[in-house]
């Protein structure tokens, strides 16, 4: 399928971020789905990852969380919680303790794989039919939880293609490694890298094969994580090497591998190496397609934000109302929008969740020349653009009403529109919920609690940086202090 600018020289793209939904996608995140593609007319829409909630307990007997683990090897304590409260016992407690290796335990596990994937199909199917039924296009890239469901990314990629309008190719490479697994770079298709990673080239509007844009799709990894040497120590790395662009973490996970953790415990993943030879590799392929050996103006999509996106923030004392800590290697300090470099309404919510190490990626995109953008997901609250050293750098917040966001009037959908004459001044808006549908959800409860969720030390202080989250302790301190003293009060009186 050719994809190509209208005669009036516009192209639409729709991203759709963090869906993050278990079998039974929820009807708000679907009402708002078919609302934008009704308001934005796309000429593509684009999933930048974390379509799966693969933490979902409908998951649980194939759940990993980490790529390596073997199927509800660790399963969190948060997602036995809520499997009890939806009454679903997993497989390790449904009935006497089976030996992992034998074929009783193989055939049972063999039939929970194929209910997850028949699961999957049905996530797929429900978000992806308000496109179809529009005749939209689309293309999907992969976050740190879509494998989780214990379907890797190569085989999602697979059941994408079965639905009408994808356009993901069929690449021969497996996806992107975290530990020291090499992966084939041949392939026949030189616009495709990996499940996850390839170009859409937009041609021009006069009907010509000059390609006068591209979007690309890249998978971001999922988590960081190296195992110890031989004596239980950290392995180091040569610097420069691509294993020294994970960050060690995999030691802390073994040890905490049962925590309550909604905050992931290891620190993110990044691009690998061979997808960001593939981004600088791809324009020279599009600049001898067009004739003339020159990048093409090119807008990158992925879910994980790199590094530079805290360049879009400005420090600010710990005091500062609504503004938020850094995390793990930005931790300690608080940060607020830069509204020098972001465009106005541009809303930071919560802190940026990027890899612990620099990949190189944004010197990849400079470098290369004709990347104007790299647009992500991931920090469900995060809905900005800021433009630093040549390149935007901007977010979709979650789209997705079954897991931690902001208030339903803000989770919303990001419209694009490109013109063909200067695709880096495009026109960029969020097509929100409160502005398509209304201003609540159907469940304003679950809302609330995934907009004050609180997972440590920081979310709490991030949380009474609110200051109406803070005038709300303080009220309830004031009236717990009251009560505490009225019976202290009247306890003395009565001696």
């Amino acid at each position: 399928m050719t994809l190509r600018f209208r005669r009036n020289g516009t192209f639409r793209v729709l991203q759709m971020a963090d869906i993050q939904d278990g079998p039974d996608v929820n009807e708000d995140t679907l009402r708002l789905i078919r609302a934008a593609i009704a308001e934005g007319d796309p000429d593509l829409i684009v999933f930048t990852g974390d379509q799966i909630r693969g933490y979902d307990p409908a998951y649980i007997d194939t759940f990993l969380r980490r790529r390596d683990d073997e199927p509800g090897e660790h399963i969190r304590a948060v997602t036995r919680l809520e499997a009890r409260v939806r009454g679903i016992t997993p497989m390790d407690e449904s009935g006497p303790d089976v030996d992992a290796d034998s074929a009783d335990h193989q055939a049972l596990l063999a039939a929970a794989m194929d209910a997850t994937r028949q699961k999957v199909r049905r996530t797929f199917a429900a978000f992806l039919s308000p496109a179809i039924e529009a005749h939209v296009p689309f293309a999907t890239t992969y976050g740190n939880h879509d494998f989780q469901c214990g379907v890797l990314v190569d085989e999602q990629d697979d059941m994408y293609r079965e639905f009408d309008g994808c356009l993901n190719p069929k690449t021969d490479n497996a996806p992107a490694p975290t530990d020291d697994d090499s992966r084939a770079t041949d392939n026949a298709d030189p616009l495709a890298c990996e499940p996850g990673t390839f170009a859409l080239p937009i041609a021009a509007s006069d009907g010509s094969d000059r390609i006068a844009m591209s979007v690309m799709m890249v998978n971001s990894g999922d988590y960081a994580g190296k195992a110890g040497d031989e004596d239980g120590e950290p392995a180091s790395y040569m610097e420069g090497t691509p294993q020294a662009l994970h960050s060690i973490t995999h030691e802390f996970y073994s040890k905490h591998s049962r925590a309550l953790d909604l905050a992931d415990s290891a620190g993110y993943g990044s691009p690998s190496p061979e997808a960001l030879r593939w981004l600088a590799d791809v324009q020279h392929h599009l600049g001898e397609v067009n004739g003339d050996g020159k990048p093409v103006p090119a807008i990158a999509f992925q879910h994980i934000p790199p590094q530079e996106f805290y360049r879009c923030l400005r420090p600010v004392p710990a005091w500062t109302p609504n503004a938020v800590e850094g995390t793990r290697a930005f931790a300690g300090q608080c940060y607020v929008i830069d509204e020098s470099v972001c465009r106005p309404g541009s809303i930071l919510g919560e802190s940026i969740g990027c890899p612990d190490e620099d990949c190189g990626e944004v010197d990849t995109l400079r470098r290369t020349g004709g990347y104007f953008a790299l647009f992500t997901g991931h920090d469900h609250k995060n809905s900005f653009i800021g433009h630093v050293d040549g390149l935007d750098l901007g977010y979709a917040p979650t789209c997705g009403f079954e897991s931690y966001g902001p208030k339903s009037a803000l989770r919303g959908i990001r419209l694009f529109v490109f013109h063909e004459d200067d695709p880096a001044a495009y026109d960029s808006r969020m097509l929100t919920f409160g502005e398509l549908i209304g201003p609540y959800s159907s469940d304003e409860v679950r809302v609330f609690f995934g907009d004050h969720l609180m997972t440590d030390g920081a979310s709490v202080r991030n949380q009474l940086r609110r200051p109406k989250v803070f005038l709300a302790a303080l009220l309830t301190l004031a009236a717990t202090a009251h009560v505490v003293w009225h019976d202290v009060i009247r306890r003395l009186w009565r001696r």
